[in-house]
This record gives C-alpha cells, structure tokens and sequence, in this order.
C-alpha cells in the first residue's frame, strides 16, 4: 500500500503532469481479473500517478484504488457517448495531462470498446503506453493443458443459438486452442450445442478466475456439462481443444509409455 509520502509525491506528480507545454501520455494498464492483488507493482505506481483514470466501470475501479490505497480523479468510459468521451480525453491529453485506461477487469481493449480512445491518440500524435497485467485468457490457457502454440480468442460468445453454433463450429476447426467468454446463465446453453457438436471435445470452464469463488471444471463437454454448478459466480471463460489435440494426445501417450518402459538406474 502506497505510504502517506508516495502519496504526496503522487499529487505532486499529477500536478506537474498537466501542462500546456507538453503532451499527455495514454496508459493502458492492465488491473485485476478477479483477486485485487492480481495487480502489478508498476500498475499500482501508474495509477498513483497519472492525472485521470478512464474507467469502463467507475466504482470497481474505485474499489480497486480503495484496496491499493490509491487516492486518484476517475472518469466514466463506457459504450454510451463515446465520442464525446473520446473527444473530452485527447483534448486533455493534448493539454498535458496523463491518463490511465482501465477496464472492470484484466486488459483494456479486450472486448471493450477502448481501441476508439487509443485510434483517436495515436491520430493526434499523443504516446499510448502499455501496462501489461492480468487477462483471463491468458490463465485459462495456463490451467487448460491444452497445447497452445498458437490460440485464438473469440471475445463474449453470442446469444442466439444459431450465432453460437456457428462460432463454435469454426472453433472446431481450428489447430490450436479457442478461448471465449459467457457467463454463468449461459455456459450450460452453450455446452449443450457444443455437445450437439462434438460431445467428446475436450473443454475447460474456468468460474470466476482467482476470486475466492474460482472453480475450474476439464474434461469432454459431455461429462463437463453434468458437472455444472448453478450459482452466483458471474465470470465464465470457456477453452475448447483445437483439432490438433488428437494428435497432440496420442503422441503424448507414446512418450509417457516410452519413458515409463525404460529402466532407470538408481546408485
């Protein structure tokens, strides 16, 4: 937790930052998918210091600063509005002050409509920096054992089922991993066309990400689907297995039984 000096030299900062003489900088920071302390070390220093914070949910951020003892001026930026909300960022900008841009939660710009602010600043010639963090696609793929060379992400699945099958057809058809999030009324809907589908797919549904909720269910949709547990957890990312896992298991299989077949020499 920033100390009551950092803090200081925080507002001193943001003071300095905003001036006529020079461009703001636009942050991209990566905050929290799920546990508060997800958060970097140089994403709580960012936050502390920039002049205004850009927020697609305003009080989870606020309650995110809260926990970080972060005292800092928060701005709404949501889907409403957004070119005047753009407009009113880079003409800030463009006056000297820094601005941070933070989803509710994990990156900006994934599925979120953040890609306008930053198209507007790089046309205005204002820095756009990243502050990598936390992203729930990246976890799931680490908890997913599945081979991920490569891996594709398809944002918030639709809701009409016709929509939803055909993203998840052309997810079937892929080498690699495909990442994609629902939510917990609608993951047993989309586990069920996937089933109709491929009811031996290996999948992975992973609840609520590194909250003290977090469940994490793997195996073929068909047994995955009885293992569903009906709740109030809200954040739900699917991984679905590429085509490529077949082969990718088989030789797995023939490795393990090569290695388990040799004779190990103990002393």
């Amino acid at each position: 937790m920033p100390t009551k000096q950092s803090q200081q030299n925080a507002a001193a900062s943001r003071a300095s930052t905003s001036s006529p003489n020079r461009t703001g900088t636009l942050y991209m920071v990566a905050v929290s998918i799920g546990h508060p302390d997800d958060m970097t070390i140089r994403a709580v220093r960012i936050l502390s210091e920039v002049g205004l914070i850009a927020s697609e949910d305003p009080t989870m951020t606020q309650q995110l600063l809260l926990h970080h003892g972060i005292q800092a001026t928060v701005t709404s930026y949501g889907p409403r509005n957004i070119d005047e909300k753009v407009a009113v960022l880079v003409h800030r900008l463009q006056r000297g002050l820094d601005v941070a841009l933070v989803t509710d939660c994990g990156s900006p710009l994934v599925a979120d409509p953040g890609h306008y602010l930053v198209a507007a600043a790089h046309a205005h010639g204002i820095p756009v920096i990243p502050v990598p963090g936390p992203s729930a696609v990246i976890a799931a793929l680490t908890i997913a054992g599945y081979p991920c060379e490569s891996f594709y992400f398809v944002g918030h699945l639709p809701n009409a089922s016709l929509q939803i099958a055909r993203r998840l057809t052309d997810s079937l058809g892929q080498d690699g991993p495909t990442v994609a999030f629902s939510t917990a009324t609608g993951i047993a809907r989309v586990l069920k066309i996937l089933e109709d589908l491929s009811p031996r797919c290996p999948v992975v549904v992973a609840y609520d990400l590194t909250k003290p909720t977090e469940h994490i269910i793997r195996g073929a949709v068909c047994e995955v689907r009885e293992r569903l547990r009906p709740g109030q957890r809200q954040e739900v990312t699917l991984v679905l297995s590429g085509k490529g896992r077949m082969t990718s298991d088989v030789r797995g299989a023939r490795r393990t039984q090569s290695l388990s077949s040799r004779r190990i020499k103990t002393r």
